[in-house]
C-alpha cells in the first residue's frame, strides 16, 4: 500500500477533520469560558471533573486518573491543581486511610464558580457545534457528536 492509497488519504481526511472540529470547539469554548469567567478550558474540565467526586468507594480519583480525565500529563494537572488552588478553588489534604495519598477538591468558591460557568460553556459547546455543522467537511462529526448525548442528557436539553 502506497501512502497516497484511497484509504489512507481517507484516513488523513478524517483526522484532520476531527482536529479541525476539536481546535473550533476548544477555542469557541476557551473565549467563552474566559471571557465571562476567567476560566481556560482546562480550568473548567479539571474542576468540572473533580466536582464529581463523592465520598464512596473509589469515589476520589488519583492524580494519574484526574490528568486522563481531563487529557494532560501529571506533571502539567499538578500545576494546574496549584494554580487553582492558588486562587482559592481547590484544596488539597491527606487521604484518610493512607497517609502517602493526597486528594483534591472543589472548595465551596470553586463549585461556585462552576456552577455559573456551566451554563457558558453548554451555550458555547452548543454554538461551537451548530456552526461546525455549517462545515460539510465536519457537519458528520457534528452528527456523531450529538448521537453520543445520554438519554438522561437529551432528556434535560
Amino acid at each position: 500500500m502506497t501512502a497516497t492509497a484511497p484509504a489512507l488519504t481517507a484516513l488523513a481526511h478524517g483526522w484532520c477533520a476531527l482536529s479541525l472540529l476539536h481546535g473550533r470547539i476548544e477555542s469557541h469554548l476557551e473565549h467563552a469560558l474566559q471571557t465571562g469567567h476567567g476560566l481556560s478550558v482546562r480550568e473548567y474540565s479539571l474542576l468540572d471533573v473533580l466536582s464529581r467526586q463523592h465520598d464512596g468507594e473509589g469515589g476520589h480519583l488519583q492524580m494519574k486518573q484526574v490528568a486522563d480525565a481531563v487529557v494532560l500529563s501529571q506533571s502539567a494537572t499538578t500545576r494546574l491543581v496549584t494554580r487553582l488552588e492558588d486562587r482559592g478553588l481547590l484544596a488539597r489534604y491527606l487521604c484518610p486511610t493512607d497517609r502517602r495519598g493526597i486528594y483534591t477538591n472543589v472548595t465551596e468558591e470553586g463549585l461556585k464558580l462552576l456552577g455559573e460557568a456551566r451554563p457558558t460553556n453548554e451555550a458555547a459547546l452548543r454554538e461551537a457545534l451548530a456552526e461546525a455543522a455549517e462545515d460539510p467537511r465536519l457537519a458528520p462529526l457534528v452528527r456523531t457528536v450529538e448521537a453520543t448525548r445520554t438519554p438522561a442528557a437529551v432528556s434535560a436539553a
